[in-house]
């Protein structure tokens, strides 16, 4: 009896410790995963630290934006055609922020920004207050703006609506930005209630620490990079490619990601191990040929590596050719290779 007991408290420990390790060697993206509503179908995460430190931008906000489009690595954020007005009315912008995490579902829209833990919520509270935001009767409720209220503070400047209302979470050093109030506080309330997507969190757990990244839901993915987007010599022209790569599969999640060395990495995840195996052969071959719907082939925006199946999730190394957009090209439809 004692060695049985002595086995599982051993069993035990390890799974503690496989948790313990998981959980400490997370990405700053599967973190931040955590914080987007559970409906989420679409993602888009701007680590803006990062960005800053490629770029070797520092704090210079015009800089950052004029480098980090011409780089492709700001193509992913809802921020930056609020990035002026944001440094100068509320204190903070892509030029001070962590990282930015858009989240959208046929629910609302939301944005998650992390601040430096140097940076004070309560002060940025306070610009708010002098905006004319309605404060909340508790720390984490919505600060009130409105349309008219946002027209006001940007006095023609560019601006996004997802700032007409507010969220502060001054423990976690995190802004919660949206459009509507009642859609905001939801996402505030079931924060951390449930796990995140477990094929989402595949996809996001393939593509490591990206500086810029789109993540899709399955359905949401063959939706909006559907060959059905392109015209119709377009999609005969994709049919016959279709039919001679191979077999291909529904998507369960899609995510296109800028890694530090500016290269793409894109990750698929399917079904089932077998699917993957064989969708990691047809996506290879469609990705090395022609790009009806979005004009040429696909080597003239990127060279494909080596394809490779891990489990249910398929990886496609791509890396631009000089001046190529591809995150902000591919990550609209139509797509062949991404064809569901």
């Amino acid at each position: 009896m004692a060695l049985v007991l002595a086995v599982a408290l051993v069993a035990a420990a390890a799974v503690v410790g496989v948790r313990w390790w998981r959980a400490e060697h997370r990405t700053e993206l599967q973190r931040a995963l955590d914080l987007a509503p559970t409906d989420v179908e679409r993602i888009s995460w701007t680590a803006w630290a990062d960005v800053r430190r490629e770029l070797g931008t520092g704090a210079d906000l015009d800089t950052l934006l004029d480098q980090g489009y011409d780089a492709d690595l700001t193509s992913a954020s809802a921020l930056v055609g609020s990035a002026p007005l944001l440094a100068d009315e509320f204190g903070w912008s892509p030029a001070t922020a962590e990282w930015e995490l858009f989240a959208q579902s046929e629910a609302g829209a939301a944005v998650v920004v992390r601040m430096p833990d140097d940076v004070d919520l309560d002060t940025l509270g306070d610009r708010l207050d002098a905006l004319g935001y309605t404060r909340p009767t508790d720390d984490t409720g919505v600060w009130k703006g409105g349309d008219e209220l946002l027209a006001q503070i940007a006095e023609g400047r560019g601006s996004t609506p997802l700032l007409q209302y507010v969220a502060l979470d001054t423990d976690a050093h995190l802004l919660t930005l949206g459009d509507r109030a009642s859609y905001l506080e939801s996402v505030v309330e079931d924060r951390g209630d449930g796990d995140p997507d477990d094929d989402l969190a595949e996809v996001v757990e393939a593509v490591g620490e990206p500086l810029s990244a789109s993540v899709f839901r399955g359905d949401y993915a063959c939706s909006a990079l559907a060959m059905s987007q392109a015209d119709p010599s377009d999609q005969a022209t994709a049919d016959q490619l279709l039919a001679e790569a191979g077999e291909v599969n529904p998507l369960t999640a899609f995510a296109m990601a800028v890694r530090p060395d500016r290269d793409v990495l894109v990750a698929m995840s399917f079904e089932n191990d077998d699917q993957a195996r064989t969708n990691a052969d047809s996506r290879a071959v469609l990705a090395a040929g022609p790009a009806p719907g979005q004009g040429g082939s696909f080597s003239d925006r990127f060279t494909l590596g080596d394809v490779t199946a891990d489990g249910p999730v398929v990886t496609l190394p791509l890396k631009p050719v000089d001046g190529a957009y591809v995150l902000s090209d591919l990550s609209t439809g139509p797509v062949l290779f991404a064809t569901c």
